[in-house]
């Protein structure tokens, strides 16, 4: 039995450490809200000089690389195969369609579009949490998850009501929904499917599986790829797609998992588009106004009584 298993089996039968790693879950999903917030700005950036397909499946082969030094270099994880490898095509496929799909998605619209889009992502994991795990959610969370949603509704279209009863759902929109509800069912699969692998391994498998999936849609275009004629942003962004939102947010999500019920886990999606704008802003594409912040003002307010509401 590995480190990780037992350290798991402990909080289980442990109740103060259970309550501290349920804390320690929201701090990482509060991480990982900043981190994907990221993901949209710099993979918009990327994606004018580059195709979506190319550069996921260039994403993906270094995550894999970082994945691998992380699981067998450094954590000395065991290098076997994995029991049950269907488990992990089902989950690479999840992940790698949604990321697909997310920059297919930036290559019609803008971030902020897409961010409105990220938010059905909680309610979508709730129903596929009822699903896959037979968990339900208590009211209180979800009147607690509709709170932070109406905080981040008005973020996104930063606090203009005209704006909200204008919004053009466009061929972008319906496309990364799509690999929203991919994601949604992703998260509750991570628990069904979790055997208390090493997680740093667990995740090295998911990434290869991911990369497997991807091959058919990049691999010609990234091997006929000009990389000397690329721009630095694209280094940029592909390094820090591969190493912070996958490779660092995987761990997170698979952390926070293991402790939170799926809607709580996939709440703090509803920051994202909070992050989205500071980031937009601190890269010269414009600051919102002051009424903005008070709808990230809710949605943290929101997120604050999801936290303490009992699981």
């Amino acid at each position: 039995m590995d480190r990780t298993t037992q350290h798991t089996r402990r909080a289980a039968s442990n109740p103060q450490v259970s309550r501290r790693e349920r804390f320690l879950g929201h701090l990482a999903m509060l991480l990982f809200s900043v981190l994907i917030a990221g993901s949209f700005s710099f993979g918009r950036l990327a994606t004018q000089h580059m195709d979506a397909g190319p550069l996921m499946l260039w994403r993906y082969l270094l995550t894999m690389l970082v994945m691998a030094v992380l699981a067998f270099g450094i954590f000395r994880a065991p290098f076997a195969l994995p029991r049950e490898t269907w488990r992990f095509l089902v989950l690479g496929g999840l992940i790698a369609f949604y990321m697909l799909t997310m920059f297919i998605a930036l290559e019609f619209t803008d971030p902020i579009s897409t961010g409105a889009v990220f938010t059905l992502m909680p309610l979508l994991s709730a129903g596929f949490a009822l699903l896959f795990l037979g968990q339900r959610t208590r009211s209180g969370v979800l009147i607690a998850l509709v709170i932070a949603a109406i905080g981040a509704v008005w973020v996104i279209f930063r606090g203009e009501i005209d704006a909200m009863l204008s919004f053009d759902v466009g061929r972008g929109e319906i496309i990364f929904f799509i690999g929203v509800a991919a994601h949604a069912a992703y998260v509750p699969l991570l628990r069904k499917y979790g055997r208390g692998e090493n997680p740093f391994a667990f995740g090295f498998w998911v990434t290869v599986a991911s990369t497997l999936c991807l091959l058919p849609f990049g691999a010609r275009e990234l091997a006929a790829t000009d990389f000397a004629t690329l721009p630095l942003v694209v280094y940029g962004a592909v390094a820090y797609l591969a190493v912070m939102t996958t490779a660092v947010t995987f761990l997170l999500l698979q952390y926070a998992s293991m402790r939170l019920p799926a809607p709580k886990v996939l709440g703090y999606g509803y920051l994202t588009p909070s992050f989205i704008i500071v980031l937009e802003g601190l890269l010269g594409h414009g600051w919102p106004h002051a009424a903005v912040f008070a709808g990230a003002l809710v949605t943290a307010c929101g997120l604050v009584a999801m936290a303490r509401l009992p699981d």
